[in-house]
């Protein structure tokens, strides 16, 4: 049976000089603030945009059909840069979306925009003092900016006995703020501080004037520091809900396939002490909270020698702060008595202990130089497998490991012990580079391709209750022009890659296209969606601030014929190659340059299923032709069909600017026959 082995060639990057070595891609658009940063259902709302690399913008689109913007004019019907009329309709989810613009050199980075149910304001100016505190209707949010080294001071009027829940949305929706929250009286009298970006749940002791303040836990400001404070009266049985927020890159991991909305059990308290656990029969789907603080949650249950189950905990990825941990033990019945004629205590058989579901991918270990990916695809949650040693009773501990410093109810937890039920889930982001020179970058990169371009998406999976097959990728509904190559997850292993390439005569466009991996589990295909990842800002110098990758809602493909890429590398002859199983295959190598490049070759490293072994080999930059040799037995390739990538990297000189950009051939397909037999 025929493998797959695409050749598709990766370059990643040469090392600059310290001195530039804060360049490390080729220009692309990013949209970087959006003010307001949402809107209430069913209006039209004026927006204003910032970013970089945007000039010309000629569309701001949504992640959802149901949010539209056009163009704000003038007086004399011409459009004002930057500013558009966005409408949200009757019937558009409230949730997060992304927000992205369309400009020459393709559509840019998401931003996140909040579609909500009350009414919104935009604070346009300063609030410092408490004389000059901007007033707040009860049930709004006002969207606003935070000065450096200022206190933003709001006032509403409230009723004794009121519940009034003030929350600053920040963090969640791609701020950099890091929230103070205050209420305060109408003398600017402090009476609630909640310093860890929560919100205040108030009780309102009497009739009047009543201050919010907001400032950064460090002072900062300026226009990435934006923040959407809502302030909304609920009833006192109401649940304590926060604002939407974003997802973290741990996120895509979660739910399971076919997972029920609703756990079938719930967590009844008291069952901390043993004597105490809560009786239950497997499989178990169950609900709970770690709270109060220190709680400990015991399940007890039957089980038979030689069964196998599997245990997975979901609390981080649901975005609570906790990092849970399962202890299982074999509970033994006690024999006899003490020498005081008491009952013997029972006794406890530590069977396994579960804690993180760890990154499938060695990650970056200072968060954004490529040791590994500036990506985490891990989680503090629980996946992990509980095989029974003999018949018996045992008991489940589900705690939150840091959960004696926290008490909060919201910190809920779904446990769910099953039979196994093998599947994967899939996430992707741009590939990242390494310099050897200080690499100080965590750079958002949209899909936004140029003419000859290849972009690679470095694909990782987390696999569930045992599933080790292999995991095939691809997309549909493409741009014209742009193709998609990938590079299958090989069995029992946790990387792939994602190649779009542009064809050089590509026309200008976008789409929302469908990214998928598929495989096949005990006889039946399974597909699922790819989630895609992306730095919510592109940071230059990572040793100042820490990257923040998250979930993007979409995943949109743009190509911009305003300029081709800087280097093409394609197959010379042909894109299928035969070979013969214990021979070497030499591939004759096309560069086609559009720059000027610094040094004299790029150092290449091989990809795909099988070939991650071949060993480096440099391609002539200033050549317009190479060949690349693969020793088929020294690699030990069996026949089949394969795709493959090499890559490496290569300064360009844009704008009198060296710029690292990684470089990615199209694909070329190579068959492997067997060896003839005498």
């Amino acid at each position: 049976m025929l493998r797959h082995l695409t050749p598709c060639l990766l370059l990643p990057l040469l090392a600059l000089p310290p001195a530039a070595a804060q360049s490390v891609c080729l220009p692309a658009p990013r949209l970087l603030t959006t003010m307001p940063m949402g809107g209430q259902v069913g209006t039209q709302v004026d927006v204003v945009i910032s970013g970089d690399s945007i000039a010309d913008a000629s569309e701001l689109l949504f992640s959802h059909p149901g949010i539209t913007a056009t163009a704000k004019v003038d007086e004399q019907g011409k459009p004002v840069a930057n500013q558009y009329v966005v409408s949200i309709a009757d019937d558009c989810p409230a949730g997060i979306q992304d927000a992205r613009v369309m400009t020459p050199m393709g559509l840019s980075s998401p931003r996140a925009f909040t579609v909500g149910t009350l009414q919104e304001v935009v604070q346009s100016a300063a609030s410092p003092a408490v004389d000059s505190a901007f007033p707040l209707e009860l049930n709004s949010i006002c969207n606003a900016t935070m000065p450096a080294r200022a206190i933003n001071h709001y006032r509403f009027e409230a009723a004794q006995g009121q519940r009034i829940l003030v929350d600053c949305a920040a963090s969640g929706i791609d701020s950099k703020l890091n929230a103070v929250l205050i209420v305060a009286d109408a003398q600017g009298r402090d009476l609630v501080v909640q310093r860890l970006g929560d919100l205040i749940d108030f009780t309102v002791p009497e009739d009047g004037e009543y201050l919010v303040k907001v400032h950064d836990m460090t002072f900062k400001g300026g226009a990435e520091y934006f923040y959407r404070l809502a302030v909304q009266q609920v009833s006192h049985d109401a649940p304590a809900a926060r604002q939407p927020a974003t997802r973290s890159v741990q996120a895509f991991s979660w739910p399971p396939t076919d997972l029920a909305t609703t756990a079938a059990t719930v967590d009844t308290e008291p069952n901390n002490a043993p004597e105490k656990a809560q009786a239950v029969t497997l499989p178990l789907d169950v609900a709970g909270s770690f709270y109060p603080a220190a709680d400990i949650d015991s399940f007890e249950f039957d089980a038979q020698q030689g069964e196998v189950w599997w245990v997975e905990v979901a609390s981080a990825r649901l975005g609570f702060p906790t990092d849970p941990a399962v202890l299982i033990q074999r509970v033994e019945a006690a024999k006899g008595s003490t020498t005081d004629g008491t009952a013997a205590a029972e006794t406890l058989v530590d069977v396994v202990e579960l804690s993180d579901i760890s990154s499938p991918v060695k990650v970056s270990s200072n968060g954004y130089a490529y040791d590994g990916p500036p990506y985490n695809a891990g989680s503090p949650d629980v996946l992990g497998k509980f095989e029974v040693p003999q018949d018996g009773r045992y008991r489940l501990q589900l705690t939150d490991l840091f959960g004696g410093t926290r008490s909060d109810p919201r910190n809920a937890y779904r446990l769910i012990v099953r039979k196994a039920e093998p599947d994967f889930a899939v996430v992707a982001w741009a590939l990242h580079m390494q310099l050897r020179n200080g690499d100080r970058n965590a750079l958002s990169k949209p899909i936004a391709l140029r003419p000859g371009a290849t972009m690679a998406l470095e694909v990782v999976v987390v696999r569930r209750d045992g599933f080790d097959g292999e995991i095939e990728l691809f997309m549909e509904d493409l741009p014209a022009g742009v193709s998609a190559c990938g590079l299958k997850i090989a069995a029992c292993k946790s990387r792939g890659m994602m190649l779009l390439t542009a064809a050089e005569d590509a026309p200008s466009g976008f789409s929302n296209t469908r990214f998928f991996a598929r495989a096949e589990i005990n006889g039946t295909p399974v597909t699922h969606d790819c989630h895609l990842a992306s730095m919510a800002w592109p940071l230059k110098d990572s040793w100042r601030e820490i990257p923040s990758p998250r979930l993007v809602a979409s995943v949109p493909v743009s190509i911009s014929a305003a300029e081709q890429a800087p280097l093409s590398i394609a197959s010379l002859e042909q894109r299928v190659w035969e070979a013969t199983a214990g021979q070497a295959v030499t591939i004759p190598l096309a560069h086609h340059r559009r720059r000027e490049f610094s040094g004299s070759a790029i150092s290449m490293k091989t990809i795909g299923a099988g070939f991650d072994n071949n060993p480096k080999f440099d391609l002539p930059l200033q050549e317009d032709h190479s060949e690349v040799v693969l020793d088929l037995a020294k690699l030990k390739t069996p026949p089949g069909e394969y795709r493959i990538a090499f890559y490496g990297s290569a300064v360009a000189k844009v704008e009198n600017k060296d710029i690292v950009d990684i470089v990615v051939s199209e694909p070329i397909t190579i068959r492997v026959q067997p060896a003839e037999t005498k």
